[in-house]
């Protein structure tokens, strides 16, 4: 089966080499143009780019997806399916262009966690288990037919970071067994059409997201900072400095205070929220680098009293 193949960052990768390295052929990438990064604002590629150079793949960056001569170079390859693994929104000027169609590599099991940041939330939200879904495309974004699902446990100490491996690997090898179903079919899989009464959102994660409420209850606020870690980080003030957090334990400790209140009991950090207290295991003061908070408290002495703030 000829496939395009539509990804950009690292999640995507696996999915693709895979691809690359099956029975079918990839007769090109799509990714995202080259951006500014860092301080000197030099020209970045794509994950997907950097393999797909590496491969010798044929490589298209578009700036705008309705773009004529876009939609005319995909009609050209004439693929037989689109693939799409954390890409941008299709129009269906392009996902209706194949004669199989085309489908995406979605991070939860559908319809959860519709949207841009399925992994954040599943576990922000203090979810046992996600998963991958395959779907084929439609003009709302992941309401598409589905047509293979697999389960992920997420365990207590995931953070977003190894739970998006753990969904990456598991993805690549969802994602070659639904093309092989969709091949063998002829284009007409068995699929489960999603029931919206059971949707839920996973937004773009947005600055006042990260800000860690030390008022709502400990287990809260430990799923918000792993479901954030290692990035884009959770964070607090302290003495009007920004204080990243990216790693805590349960105590199941009480000590009266107010919300926020960092005691330090045998060199370990404890802050109370509204119920109980969290150790705070990983830090990143402002301007400095990420740190084990034993590190930090060697070289940071704590008066009494010192609150963190939101």
């Amino acid at each position: 089966m000829n496939i395009l193949f539509m990804g950009t960052p690292g999640f995507a990768v696996p999915s693709l080499k895979a691809l690359n390295n099956s029975e079918h052929k990839v007769i090109g990438v799509v990714t995202v143009p080259d951006k500014p990064k860092g301080r000197g604002l030099k020209l970045a590629e794509s994950p997907v780019k950097q393999y797909a150079k590496e491969s010798g793949l044929k490589l298209l960056q578009p700036v705008k997806l309705k773009d004529e001569d876009f939609i005319n170079e995909v009609k050209n390859l004439n693929p037989d399916l689109i693939v799409v693994v954390a890409f941008r929104i299709l129009p269906p000027e392009i996902f209706n262009l194949p004669e199989y169609g085309s489908i995406n590599l979605h991070a939860s099991l559908l319809p959860k966690y519709r949207g841009a940041a399925p992994i954040n939330w599943a576990i922000i939200n203090g979810e046992k288990e996600t998963g991958v879904t395959t779907f084929f495309l439609k003009d709302k974004v992941d309401t598409g037919n589905i047509i293979m699902q697999k389960s992920v446990v997420i365990s207590d100490d995931d953070n977003a970071g190894s739970l998006h491996d753990k969904l990456m690997d598991t993805g690549s090898l969802v994602l070659l067994e639904t093309i092989k179903l969709i091949d063998e079919a002829n284009g007409n899989p068995e699929i489960m059409q999603q029931d919206d009464t059971l949707a839920s959102p996973a937004p773009k994660i947005f600055k006042d997201t990260c800000k860690i409420k030390w008022s709502e209850p400990a287990e809260k606020i430990y799923n918000l900072i792993r479901g954030l870690s290692p990035y884009p980080a959770s964070f607090t003030l302290l003495n009007e400095k920004v204080f990243k957090i990216f790693k805590t334990s349960k105590t199941g400790l009480e000590i009266k205070g107010q919300a926020g209140e960092i005691f330090i009991l045998e060199n370990e950090m404890i802050v109370n929220c509204s119920d109980k207290v969290l150790r705070i295991d990983e830090l990143q003061p402002e301007a400095k680098r990420v740190m084990k908070t034993k590190e930090y408290l060697a070289g940071h002495k704590f008066s009494g009293g010192e609150r963190f703030m939101y």
